[in-house]
C-alpha cells in the first residue's frame, strides 16, 4: 500500500499505525497541485512495485461562509484539491492501468453533491464535479477493464464532527433513519467492496454511504 498526504508528520504518524497492524505501506507527500511533482513520486512507485492496481483519491477540503464572503482565493484552493488534484492523480495512473489492462479507480464525493448544504458552496460544487469526473470517466475506461466509483459519505464521526456541540449533532442525527451517524468503517468497507473483485460488474457509480439520510 502507498500511502498520500499532504505534511510529512502526519503521512508518516498514519504509516506507523499501519505497519502495528502488520501492513506493508510507504507514504510519500507530493504537493497535490505539482503535476510534474505528483509524476516523479508516481514513477518511482511504479519501477519499485511494477504496477498499480487500486488508484484512491481522497484528499479533499472544504469551508464555511456564504456566497458573499467566500473569498476567491478559498474557493480556488478548494478546486486545486478536490478537483485538479484529483484529475493529476487519475491523468498520470491511468496508462499504468491501460498498459495492464485492469485497475480500480475509487473517488470520494459527499451526499452534499446531491442535496447541497446552506453554506460553503465551494465543497458541494466540487463534489458535483468528482461525481461528473467519475460517471464519464468509468464510461472511458470500461474498454480497457478499469472500473471506476466513487463513494459519498453523509455524516461521519470523524475529529470534526465530534468536536461540534451536542445542539448540532443532535438534530442531525434525527434525520438519519438508521438513528445515528456513520462510522470511519462504515465508509471504509465501501470503499473495500467496490475495489474487491465482488464489484467486478459494478462501474460508473456514485454510492451514498449516509443511513439514508437524503431529502
Amino acid at each position: 500500500m502507498i500511502l498520500f498526504g499532504s505534511k510529512k508528520e502526519t503521512v508518516e504518524k498514519a504509516v506507523q499505525k499501519l505497519k502495528m497492524e502488520s501492513m506493508e505501506v510507504e507514504g510519500f507527500y507530493p504537493d497535490l497541485s505539482n503535476y510534474a511533482e505528483i509524476e516523479k513520486v508516481v514513477s518511482k512507485i511504479q519501477e519499485k512495485y511494477g504496477h498499480i492496481d487500486i488508484l484512491v483519491n481522497n484528499a479533499g477540503i472544504s469551508q464555511r461562509g456564504f456566497i458573499e464572503d467566500i473569498k476567491i482565493e478559498d474557493f480556488d484552493k478548494i478546486m486545486e484539491l478536490n478537483v485538479k488534484a484529483m484529475f493529476f492523480m487519475t491523468k498520470i495512473i491511468t496508462p499504468i492501468m491501460k498498459n495492464q489492462k485492469k485497475g480500480v479507480i475509487l473517488n470520494t464525493s459527499s451526499m452534499v453533491s446531491l442535496y447541497g448544504q446552506p453554506s460553503g458552496i465551494g465543497y458541494p460544487t466540487s463534489k458535483c464535479a468528482v461525481n461528473g469526473f467519475t460517471l464519464s470517466l468509468a464510461r472511458e475506461l470500461a474498454p480497457f477493464h478499469i472500473r471506476v466509483n466513487a463513494v459519498a459519505p453523509g455524516i461521519i464521526d470523524t475529529d470534526m464532527v465530534s468536536n461540534l456541540p451536542k445542539e448540532v449533532i443532535e438534530p442531525l442525527i434525527k434525520t438519519i433513519p438508521l438513528g445515528r451517524i456513520g462510522k470511519t468503517t462504515d465508509i471504509a468497507n465501501a470503499f473495500l467492496f467496490l475495489a474487491s473483485d465482488m464489484a467486478s460488474y459494478i462501474s460508473g457509480i456514485v454510492l451514498p454511504v449516509d443511513g439514508l439520510a437524503r431529502s
